[in-house]
């Protein structure tokens, strides 16, 4: 990418995130986020059994709750999420799987949480705010870390190019799981906030690097062009960024492809995001701030 010229490509790359954020916003707006336990409350109960595990249709019909979710988790254990149940149901639920597993002696009860309605409102709040709080900071560290260079573009504006790019990387994932929710049942929990906040610090990250080289170069080449200047320091760090994703991209599918089911979507949610975060980085964060600086002048 050493001669590639951002700038006289942007409408491309900035017409393609346009379409993926209006599409995941479109399907958040029709059909939903699929709230997990977390937010809507119920209950959890894991067990562990000691020979093959149960069928998930065995299971099912042993259970009272409605739609109850399965989701196998190491070798022979089985995580339970249903609606709230009283401690007489746990007990007849336990002794169901009991008898499904071969006896008291083969089945193991790991652990059984209750999470009331109460919690889980909590829970929304304190997600939505952890995610604004963490994008205002990010603005303000932004700002402080280039208050030196305010020519041609404010120290702000970096911060706020930061933040919209940010926006890209958490609209799209939360877009692809609105699908999921609707066609596979697949739910978001605190684990998929957890990912989407670990989404934002990879990418404002990956943004810093290429803006510092922004301001190392703008003093280095006083001459040339802001627009050169954003093509050049690009040019300079996108390799370095496309080789640290890709490793963590390695990690992050091995896991997805062997590790456990219950951190499935929670890799899923990585992948998506350090995939994208990569891409905002380099061709949405840079040319916002090109934009900006030719709308000042005008």
């Amino acid at each position: 990418m050493t001669n590639f010229n951002l700038v006289k490509n942007q409408k491309y790359f900035l017409t393609f995130s346009g379409v993926l954020i209006v599409s995941g916003l479109l399907a958040v707006l029709i059909w939903g986020l699929k709230p997990g336990l977390d937010f809507t409350g119920g209950s959890l109960l894991e067990v562990a059994f000691q020979d093959t595990r149960p069928d998930s249709q065995a299971v099912e019909q042993k259970i009272s709750s409605d739609k109850p979710i399965l989701i196998p988790a190491g070798e022979n254990d089985l995580i339970i999420k249903m609606k709230a149940v009283d401690e007489a149901t746990h007990q007849k639920i336990l002794s169901s799987l009991k008898d499904l597993g071969g006896g008291a002696d083969k089945v193991t009860e790991k652990r059984f949480e209750m999470i009331g309605p109460t919690v889980s409102a909590e829970l929304k709040t304190k997600s939505f705010l952890a995610i604004v709080f963490v994008l205002v900071a990010i603005i303000l560290y932004i700002a402080f870390a280039f208050r030196k260079v305010s020519r041609p573009i404010s120290s702000w504006k970096y911060g706020v190019c930061a933040v919209l790019a940010l926006f890209h990387d958490v609209i799209i994932p939360t877009g692809v799981f609105a699908v999921l929710g609707h066609f596979l049942g697949v739910e978001v929990d605190t684990l998929f906030v957890t990912a989407l906040l670990t989404v934002l610090g990879f990418s404002v990250h990956d943004t810093i690097v290429v803006y510092d080289r922004i301001r190392e170069n703008l003093l280095k080449f006083p001459r040339e062009t802001f627009e050169q200047v954003v093509n050049r320091s690009v040019n300079q760090t996108a390799v370095r960024s496309i080789n640290t994703s890709l490793t963590v991209l390695l990690v992050l599918l091995a896991t997805f492809f062997f590790g456990g089911e219950s951190v499935k979507y929670f890799v899923l949610t990585l992948i998506i995001g350090v995939v994208f975060g990569t891409y905002s980085s380099i061709f949405i964060a840079s040319p916002l701030l090109v934009i900006w600086n030719r709308a000042g002048k005008k």
